[in-house]
């Protein structure tokens, strides 16, 4: 194995506060906000249709661009980081693999996280890239962008449809993450590995 590389949303970072922001300009109990999201995602939908639910008819990227005039728009600290992040990241890195950082993500993201300084060799977004998962495009730019063969390249996601099978598809090897309510409610038998956390996965990984 050469590298790993990690999506974002709810493999590295929580959905939580982005969740939770939404609730409160939405004007609605988070505990509604969370339970909408995780019945559109357990349907397959958009997970922005929670939203809609809500506001029926509204225009998201609109109601997006309103949030952020207000200053309200994409936040990251610490606090947003899974407790497993760094130390995992960390020791994979140390054990000589090249870590990536690559996820649907807009430009805005790109800098909160680099603004991290997070133990990983390189982070990149679909907006940067201009192609988003789950495009073959996408899994192209990681095997031009990352050190290794395809099946020396690790991709790791906690979304079966988004990240494990369009990986595997262009010859990647695989690790879904069992976090978020997309990782723990639906399953992907074709991952090479499955793993419950990332101290999990890099036991995994180093001791190839």
């Amino acid at each position: 194995m050469r590298s790993v590389v990690f999506d974002i949303g709810e493999t590295l970072t929580s959905d939580t506060r982005y969740w939770g922001d939404w609730a409160r300009w939405l004007g609605v109990p988070t505990h509604t906000m969370s339970a909408l999201v995780g019945s559109v995602l357990a349907e397959g939908r958009d997970n922005a249709d929670a939203i809609r639910i809500i506001r029926p008819g509204v225009d998201v990227a609109a109601e997006w661009r309103d949030r952020q005039a207000a200053g309200q728009g994409d936040y990251l600290d610490e606090s947003d980081l899974y407790a497993d992040v760094r130390p995992a990241l960390a020791r994979l890195r140390e054990a000589g693999l090249w870590v990536g950082i690559a996820g649907n993500q807009n430009s805005v993201v790109s800098d909160l996280l680099r603004g991290l300084d997070l133990p990983a060799d390189a982070i990149a977004t679909s907006a940067e890239w201009g192609v988003s998962k789950p495009s073959p495009e996408f899994f192209e730019q990681v095997i031009e962008w990352a050190p290794g063969e395809p099946d020396g390249i690790v991709y790791v996601g906690d979304h079966p449809a988004n990240d494990i099978t369009p990986a595997r598809a262009a010859g990647l090897r695989t690790a879904h993450l069992r976090r978020g309510p997309i990782g723990l409610t639906t399953s992907a038998p074709a991952a090479d590995w499955t793993v419950n956390s990332l101290t999990e996965l890099a036991d995994a990984l180093i001791g190839q």
